[in-house]
């Protein structure tokens, strides 16, 4: 480095010379890295895409990309092809996630529905706790609506447990069907983007029997290969309950099936609480314990004839029955998205030790992100996806450290014992658990709102029982059953469920396991993210430069504006914060789902229905009263009070249509909102500040876009006149 500074010379124009010389350098110094950033740039764009506020044009996004991809061709110093390529990265990102929605594109219904005639394909049935079943159905009709409306797929909940019932049958029923639900909040989590890739276009309950039937229809060839899997996992499913009866067989049809449906949720919570929801859900736990069981057994079985071991390549032989092996629990487990991705990470992991390089390696996670985000773009705001890589990158960079350490070290050919050996394996358990937890933990807090302080004694005791006794008797199950011989490894396979069981209601029993946090900014969570990757792909000493960003966003995280007033989205639950910034409700129902999401993203343990009974409304017959700083907050449940609350309050929600005549009287600067403007811009939060009061809604939030159709945007109001901007919104959303 002071090579190139003597040569750059000491005159006027040095400085940009050595500014230059140094860039380059560092280029060169992290060439083996940058590749690392390839996944991370491609993600901006997907992120992009799905900021806008309304549909991006796919011939504008894809004239960027090729402007983008034409100057990177152009260009040929390093710094300027690492920022081209970067900005093709970014702009590719954004034209995939266009192209994703418009191939996913399908109806989904506008409104809810009376009780209609549904026909179709099943095409998965799914148990639940609690009596009936939850199906999901490709549509074939539904009621009167036309061929071009027909949502292609929806998910019915039965009231009745039908055991006949399986995928590929042809059924016919009467159900009442809605919209995917709508976020509870302005900014809070958006189920009908998560459908809308998903194909679910419909929700609803079915009503009375299902009826098997015969349709002129074929049956289509996605469902036809589909069918025969999802047959299997069924009948997989009903063998182990029938010979390991009880939550441990669900717990064990989870694992091996990847239906979760009949775990109650008083297990699922345990396992939330101690930090162990993760091994309820098949993952890259699952995936890497059964794939590697089955490369171990399979290289074993090769290394024991020497005709073979002496002359073939085992190893790779092995691995390649490993992805197989990998395959084959893929679609037995479901192939939901969070198997898919481990699938595609464990199938790349193998793959490179065929080729005999490196299989953990940041590269391969890198590589395997990139593929994910390509085939499904939208899984970036996915909370599996970020808390899996998240983990992922952790790890293989805390090894990688580990490794370089290790090989600097005196004594690292010296005979490892049996006692060092055990050490080093509690060790490592302890050190990954340590590493992912720290490393996930703003992912939990950002969607989940809580973080588990004890994750790291849970995962200690059941982590072992799961690696050396749970997976490896579920791989035993799977070669047992074909054979009627699956009662044995079920067993010992029960055993160890319930141990893990017992760890987890006992630690999420524990004071203080689990630690709940109000939400934190989208920004605060971005240089977080932002300054985690700087410190994990960096290998030179630029990688110090993350602690500002990481920095900047611990220091910005609890400043996220909490709003003063909340109301759903059919206008029954209405909550205000008091003053002592906890919120306070008034809801038609005890146990209200809005509210109850309200309680998480404040960070606020106490259930829905306590907050419901311990009220700061004043209620009469006619209405209730609230005051929030210093202003009156009004809900009128009668117009017989009507007049009143228009003259005292300062903002007043009628639950039900608002009369014309009510601005007549309105005091000044009055916010009126009935369910007509509820039902159309979705749930409300309003903010008290000052003199002015501020207005969030879902509608905002989501923008115009395919999975938001037919949901009507409110005008901003204008800030200079908020009277005159609530009244246009009143006019046009008043109902007749």
């Amino acid at each position: 480095m002071a090579e190139w500074a003597r040569e750059a010379g000491d005159g006027a124009g040095s400085a940009p010379r050595r500014l230059s010389a140094w860039v380059d350098s560092l280029i060169e110094l992290e060439d083996a890295r940058w590749f690392l950033w390839l996944p991370v740039m491609f993600g901006i764009g997907i992120a992009f895409y799905f900021a806008a506020a309304s549909e991006p044009s796919g011939v504008v996004l894809g004239a960027i990309f090729v402007v983008a991809a034409t100057l990177w061709w152009l260009v040929n110093p390093p710094a300027a092809l690492l920022v081209s390529t970067a900005i093709v990265a970014i702009a590719a990102g954004a034209f995939a996630a266009k192209l994703r929605t418009e191939i996913v594109r399908a109806p989904v219904l506008a409104a809810s529905t009376s009780t209609v005639t549904l026909t179709g394909w099943i095409e998965r049935v799914e148990p639940r706790t609690s009596s009936g079943q939850r199906l999901t159905l490709r549509v074939v009709s539904l009621g009167a609506l036309a061929r071009d409306q027909l949502p292609h797929r929806v998910r019915v909940r039965t009231t009745v447990k039908d055991p006949t019932l399986a995928p590929g049958n042809a059924v016919r029923l009467r159900a009442s069907l809605g919209p995917p639900p709508q976020p509870a909040a302005p900014q809070d989590f958006d189920f009908g983007r998560l459908a809308f890739y998903a194909g679910l276009g419909g929700f609803g309950v079915a009503f009375g029997g299902v009826e098997r039937i015969t349709l002129d229809a074929p049956m289509p060839w996605s469902l036809r290969l589909q069918t025969p899997v999802e047959r299997l996992r069924q009948i997989i499913r009903e063998r182990i309950v029938a010979a390991l009866p009880g939550e441990a067989g669900e717990i064990a049809t989870a694992l091996i099936t990847g239906e979760r449906g009949g775990i109650t949720e008083e297990t699922n919570q345990a396992y939330r609480n101690a930090g162990l929801f993760h091994i309820l859900s098949i993952s890259g736990l699952h995936m890497v314990i059964m794939a590697g069981a089955v490369f171990y057994l399979l290289r074993l079985c090769f290394a024991a004839i020497p005709s073979i071991a002496l002359r073939r390549p085992i190893k790779a032989w092995a691995a390649l029955g490993a992805i197989i092996g990998a395959f084959a629990y893929l679609m037995i487990s479901g192939a939901a998205f969070a198997t898919v991705r481990s699938w595609i990470m464990i199938t790349i992991i193998f793959a490179a030790v065929m080729a005999d390089r490196p299989a953990l390696a940041l590269r391969n996670v890198a590589l395997a992100a990139l593929l994910i985000l390509v085939l499904w773009p939208e899984s970036l705001f996915d909370a599996g996806f970020q808390m899996s890589f998240a983990a992922v990158v952790g790890l293989v960079a805390a090894y990688e450290w580990l490794r370089r350490r290790r090989q600097n070290r005196a004594d690292r050919t010296l005979a490892v014992g049996p006692v060092r050996q055990a050490a080093r394996f509690v060790g490592e358990i302890v050190l990954s658990t340590v590493v992912a937890s720290v490393v996930v933990a703003p992912f939990g807090i950002y969607h989940f709102h809580n973080t588990q302080m004890l994750a790291m004694i849970a995962n200690v005791l059941a982590i072992p029982v799961c690696n050396l006794i749970v997976m490896p008797a579920a791989l035993g199950v799977l070669l047992a059953l074909p054979f009627g011989l699956e009662a044995a490894p079920l067993w010992l396979m029960g055993q160890g469920v319930e141990a893990m069981s017992i760890v987890a209601r006992w630690v999420g029993a524990l004071p203080g396991a689990v630690v709940k946090v109000s939400a934190i900014p989208t920004a605060a969570f971005a240089l977080i993210v932002a300054g985690g990757l700087w410190l994990l792909l960096f290998a030179s000493r630029i990688r110090v430069l993350g602690f500002i960003p990481l920095a900047a966003g611990l220091a910005l995280a609890p400043s996220m504006p909490r709003p003063d007033v909340l109301i759903s989205r059919d206008g029954a639950t209405v909550a205000v914060r008091g003053a002592d910034g906890r919120l306070s409700a008034l809801a038609v129902r005890a146990q209200s789902f809005d509210l109850a999401r309200w309680l998480e993203r404040d960070g606020d343990a106490r259930p829905a229905d306590v907050v419901a009974r311990a009220s700061a409304f004043t209620c009469d017959a006619v209405g209730c009263v609230a005051r929030v700083r210093s202003r009156i907050v009004t809900v009128a449940m009668s117009l017989a009070a009507l007049d009143d609350d228009c003259r005292a309050a300062d903002v007043l929600i009628v639950r039900g249509a608002a009369p014309r005549g009510c601005l007549g009287t309105a005091k000044t600067g009055l916010l009126l909102l009935d369910t007509a403007n509820t039902s159309a811009a979705g749930a409300h939060a309003l903010y008290l500040d000052g003199d002015r009061i501020r207005v969030d809604t879902v509608a905002h939030m989501r923008g115009i876009r395919p999975w938001s159709a037919g949901r009507a945007l409110l005008p901003e109001p204008d800030p200079a006149d908020r009277t005159a901007g609530f009244t246009a919104l009143f006019e046009r959303f008043r109902t007749p």
